[in-house]
């Protein structure tokens, strides 16, 4: 019996090893999986953020403030400006 044991214990060892290498290698392969998700998700955020961009900019030009401002508020441009300037003293 005795000269079993140390092939018993290698045996066990080796055993060991191969689970412990076995799951590593799936929470490997899991952790990657994660990873392309991830990148996935943060790709589709850029192109989101990039279609706000754009809406933004759209939103925010002169000449489609004005027609809004003509076309649905039925504002209108006044008929004389005067500049009054005041000085100090």
């Amino acid at each position: 019996m005795k000269a079993w044991a140390p092939f018993i214990v290698l045996l066990i060892g080796v055993v060991a090893s191969a689970v412990s290498l076995i799951a590593l290698k799936h929470q490997g392969r899991q952790l990657f999986i994660e990873l392309e998700r991830e990148g996935r998700r943060h790709d589709q955020h850029q192109v989101e953020w990039s279609r706000l961009q754009i809406e933004l900019a759209w939103l925010g030009e002169t000449g489609r403030i004005e027609t809004q401002a003509l076309d649905r508020l039925q504002m209108k441009s006044p008929d004389r400006v005067r500049v009054l300037v005041a000085e100090d003293g």
